[in-house]
């Protein structure tokens, strides 16, 4: 949902700015310039599941999320990150901001947008790679490193999602550790598997499987092999019953790698 000011109170403002003349303007004016024509972060507390969140939108999209106590503490958080104010929104969020966090995923309209300014390029490559990893499913971070084209930044892609500014919409919950446990998570490991679980990826079963060394699984009769909760993994333990510790022993058994997973360059 698009901000737009009325043209007549635009060119209201742009007289009483130009009554200023050569005199100092006060420094609330030009927040309330930016406030008046829409152009500046605005947050609300959502729901989320995992407990109330704080969401907060600017003219480039959604630009944090955070989980606390207060939203004095939010302002504080984000002035911190972006260098500016966020303020209350005196509406509801829009529909489009609550579905988006309930369901764990940025949605495709405006309201929803992600807002990555300040970002390096390979954090905005982590995140929106991050960010097509399907509900009910995980992947490695060794896996987010070798789709980017930086198969030896596992360490630095934990960080940047680590440092993700709107963690829901873009679900680092969906990536684990190399050795297939859950891992951390920024609103705790709790969370991190509650947010699994409600999405059916079944943490306690990745963790058993991990716990055996199983890292994949192969489809006796397809003849290849997946990531343990590629395509939901109910299925996948139902019909992919040949575990593998390793993409090297799968690819020698004569497994070829799932083509939607795409497990075969983790040879480890």
């Amino acid at each position: 949902m698009k901000n737009r000011s009325n043209p007549d109170d635009t060119m209201a403002l742009a007289r009483a700015l130009r009554s200023l003349g050569g005199g100092r303007a006060p420094a609330s004016l030009a927040p309330a310039v930016l406030r008046r024509v829409g152009l500046v972060d605005r947050y609300w507390r959502v729901a989320s599941p995992v407990g109330s969140v704080f969401v907060a939108r600017g003219p480039r999209g959604i630009s944090l999320l955070l989980r606390t106590e207060s939203a004095a503490r939010f302002e504080r958080e984000f002035r911190r990150r972006h260098g500016r104010a966020a303020f209350p929104a005196e509406s509801p969020a829009p529909r489009e901001i609550r579905a988006a966090v309930e369901r764990c995923q940025a949605a495709t309209g405006e309201a929803a947008r992600v807002d990555l300014q300040g970002l390096t390029d390979f954090e905005c490559a982590v995140l929106h790679k991050a960010a097509e990893i399907p509900r009910g499913e995980v992947r490695p971070y060794g896996w987010i490193a070798r789709e980017i084209g930086r198969p030896g930044a596992v360490r630095a892609v934990g960080t940047a999602l680590a440092h993700n500014p709107v963690p829901l919409l873009i679900p680092c919950h969906r990536v684990v550790r190399s050795d297939g446990t859950v891992g951390d998570y920024v609103f705790g490991e709790t969370a991190k598997k509650t947010l699994l679980e409600s999405e059916g990826a079944r943490p306690a079963a990745i963790e058993r499987l991990a716990a055996s060394g199983t890292r994949y699984l192969g489809n006796e009769e397809g003849r290849f092999f997946c990531f343990p909760t590629c395509g939901g993994i109910e299925t996948l333990l139902r019909d992919n019953a040949v575990p593998f510790r390793t993409a090297r022993a799968a690819l020698a058994a004569g497994y070829h790698p799932c083509e939607t997973c795409r497990p075969a360059a983790l040879a480890s």
